[in-house]
């Protein structure tokens, strides 16, 4: 089975619907079922070719975040493209579950503008989840409301993969009347967008991989990589680039889960002054594990901590407002 994710927030830090897909993600990997996880924010510009990417799909979860009014502009982007661009053919075999999570009101309105629309593309909604978070802290370390998520995650994967049958609803009239969309006169950028190559998976994820390595290529050539080699010179790195700021205190440890014979860095924060060590310590507020590699992007200025947490590369236990100050307390991406 496999089951795509179509992720519609803006990929901050704490966003609770983030949490909810890592838990979701959690359960349904478990089960033996293949995830693919598409961030909209990151593929805005491609979102029409997306659609395609329905195709070899059992179900579909569709998850956004009521920041202050509706589902959010890139999931509306999304349903916009499926609705002139999708396989109706395909949709019709294919169950959704909407996801909605709410930092302000409105959560319950959501799930079901998702479940109304799908309908309307002629798709099987199923059961989904929605609720109120103002503090994600809370939700990820909520023994209740994990086993809330893990048992309607199970009632997901056995709706799709036991394809219980769905009541017919009004909406999905709409598609036998205006379902057939009119031909419409493409720009080049849109034509791009919606031609093969955007659309393959393989084609896509090979073009990322020779664009990382030619940048690796330059970056050595031009020197740029200072972030390279043991822990004592990370510590020196970061020790350089760090910048106080007001009301920060906290210790941070970051480790190598690829090098064990890599001692851990830890990070001592205390207002204006910042010690930056070499150690295993107990007692840090943030404790942070990832490949070294990663790390060395960081360092150079090649990603941030918050990106690296929300693509899943970094590993975190501990407070999760406290990882955002990271950023900003190191000035990394300079020159």
């Amino acid at each position: 089975m496999k089951i795509n994710i179509y992720y519609g927030g803006r990929g901050i830090i704490d966003d609770p619907t983030l949490s909810v897909i890592r838990k979701i993600t959690t359960v349904l990997e478990e089960l033996n079922v293949k995830v693919q996880q598409y961030n909209l924010y990151e593929q805005r510009n491609g979102i029409t070719a997306l659609p395609n990417t329905l195709k070899d799909a059992d179900g579909v979860i569709l998850a956004s975040t009521v920041e202050w009014f509706g589902i959010g502009g890139y999931m509306m982007q999304f349903l916009d493209a499926c609705w002139l661009y999708g396989d109706k053919d395909r949709i019709k075999e294919i169950y959704m579950a909407p996801v909605v999570m709410s930092t302000t009101h409105g959560e319950r309105e959501g799930m079901m503008s998702l479940a109304a629309a799908w309908e309307m593309l002629g798709g099987l909604p199923c059961d989904g989840m929605c609720g109120y978070i103002a503090d994600t802290t809370k939700l990820e370390n909520s023994g209740e409301y994990t086993k809330i998520i893990e048992k309607k995650t199970e009632n997901i994967y056995r709706t799709i993969n036991q394809k219980m049958p769905v009541f017919p609803a009004s909406n999905q009239a709409v598609i036998t009347k205006v379902g057939v969309s009119s031909s419409l006169d493409l720009t080049p950028q849109e034509s791009e967008q919606l031609s093969e190559y955007a659309s393959d998976d393989q084609y896509v994820r090979k073009q990322k991989e020779d664009l990382q390595e030619l940048a690796s290529i330059f970056r050595d050539k031009m020197g740029q990589d200072e972030a390279s080699g043991n822990s004592e010179e990370y510590a020196k790195v970061l020790t350089k680039k760090f910048t106080p700021v007001a009301g920060v205190n906290a210790k941070y440890k970051i480790s190598f889960t690829d090098n064990p014979k890599l001692k851990p860095v830890v990070i001592d924060v205390a207002g204006s002054k910042c010690d930056c060590r070499v150690a295993d310590e107990e007692g840090c507020d943030v404790l942070l594990s990832a490949e070294q590699r990663i790390i060395e992007d960081i360092l150079g200025g090649r990603m941030t901590f918050q990106r690296g947490f929300m693509e899943g590369s970094i590993k975190l236990k501990g407070d999760f407002k406290t990882l955002r100050s990271l950023d900003q307390l190191f000035d990394l991406m300079s020159e």
